[in-house]
């Protein structure tokens, strides 16, 4: 299953975790979910919006993670295979609740593509925002912005990558990470 190359400490680590758990082992299941499941929940409640939500997609991801694990080649970290797993999960779960609710994106643009206003007042004063604000802010985006920003703007993903998880085009990803930060800042200048 595994290759013979010579590996780095940690992917020989990765390797032999993986196929503990592969042979049954439930400490091995149990470390990585100890090593790995913090990150992964982080992902999920961003991209859910909620925490009943991404508890149920962490558990998805790693029932999925148990059934695939055979798959796993060691190419890459063990946490970048997991975390992949996760991002589609989540990716999913949003196209599949947005198909449910019957739109894909709310827009902040007319038909002529102008801006529509979001709330009256004066424009925010630049201040620093607490974590949990953010976090709060980001729960109330729309599942397509939400998506574009956490996977660019928090997990560091390019646009390309985002538009793949997304399936949609790069300039799409753009423009939603664009609308996504323009939505956050009425937000957080409410709040």
């Amino acid at each position: 299953m595994f290759s013979s190359k010579k590996v780095s400490p940690e992917a020989g680590h990765d390797r032999e975790l993986a196929a503990r758990c592969l042979a049954g082992e439930l400490d091995a299941f149990e470390e990585l979910y100890r090593q790995q499941g913090p990150r992964i929940y982080s992902l999920a409640v961003r991209m859910a919006g909620n925490s009943a939500d991404a508890e149920e997609l962490v558990q998805e991801v790693f029932m999925l993670a148990y059934r695939k694990l055979d798959g796993f080649k060691g190419e890459s970290a063990l946490g970048t295979w997991l975390y992949r797993i996760a991002v589609n999960l989540c990716v999913d779960h949003l196209r599949s609740r947005q198909t449910r609710m019957g739109h894909v994106t709310d827009p902040l643009e007319d038909d002529e593509g102008q801006l529509r206003p979001i709330a009256s007042g004066p424009p925010a004063e630049p201040q620093a925002v607490a974590r949990l604000d953010l976090d709060r802010a980001i729960e109330k985006l729309p599942g397509s912005y939400r998506a574009a920003f956490v996977l660019h703007d928090v997990e560091g993903l390019e646009h390309r990558e985002v538009g793949e998880l997304l399936g949609i085009a790069e300039g799409t990803s753009k423009s939603l990470l664009h609308k996504a930060r323009m939505r956050l800042r009425v937000i957080l200048a409410g709040a």
